[in-house]
């Protein structure tokens, strides 16, 4: 059974899939079989013969260099660029969360190791018509824990604050947090690392500067921070 993580963020657009890549990359670079997965995906381009790219999948795979097929990273892909319970009411192809347990357990059994990345924030809706599916309903069906990633400028106290509070009142457990846009030596920055780890109780256990085309962080550190969930 493979050993898993989710990546989660204090909002749209801190980086999760820029920091997942990197994360992906780090694995294939130690030689392990790493598998990355992303429930539902909204905001994709079309190829030219009317298919939809996943876009975040194929940066992943871009940037870490695994062989993990497109088809195989995500079930539920989007062309409108907003929430997927929104994107969904206007496309059709409403998120099962049956379906989305299916192909993740489908790649425990095949990977040693599965990165799955969120929508969003830890609040992101899956769906939300006559049923509603939350981002927690996955995580806490296979007892995923998380990464939170966070941007590391202003107001990421606050954000990163609400995000484990919010989690730890769910049962989700975060595992860390990892800063991004970081600025080695920017005095505002120095301090949301401090705050951020007292006020959450987590360790800041990376820091992605901008532009960075590696993952700052011992291997044996990231790989402890991957469990065995559940699989039924």
């Amino acid at each position: 059974m493979s050993k898993n993580i989710f990546i989660t963020g204090t909002g749209t657009d801190v980086g999760k899939t820029y920091v997942t890549g990197l994360i992906l990359k780090k694995f294939k670079e130690q030689g392990r079989k790493a598998a990355y997965y992303k429930a539902a995906m909204s905001g994709n381009e079309r190829r030219t013969d009317g298919t939809l790219i996943p876009g975040d999948a194929l940066h992943v795979r871009n940037v870490s260099g695994i062989g993990q097929p497109l088809e195989d990273m995500c079930p539920y892909i989007y062309e409108t660029a907003v929430s997927p319970h929104l994107a969904a009411q206007m496309e059709g192809n409403p998120v099962d969360l049956d379906c989305v347990l299916e192909h993740f357990d489908r790649l425990c059994r095949e990977y040693e190791y599965v990165t799955a990345e969120g929508s969003g924030g830890i609040l992101c809706p899956l769906r939300f018509d006559g049923q509603k599916i939350q981002l927690e309903d996955f995580i806490q069906a296979r007892n995923l824990g998380c990464l939170i990633v966070a941007d590391a400028g202003l107001g990421t106290i606050n954000a990163a604050v609400l995000t484990a509070e919010y989690m730890k009142s769910r049962g989700i457990q975060a595992r860390g947090i990892i800063f991004n846009h970081y600025e080695k030596g920017n005095p505002l920055h120095e301090d949301n690392r401090r705050m951020c780890e007292s006020m959450t109780g987590l360790e800041i256990v990376a820091c992605v500067r901008e532009g960075d085309t590696d993952l700052d962080m011992p291997f044996d550190l990231l790989e402890s921070l991957y469990t065995e969930g559940e699989m039924k």
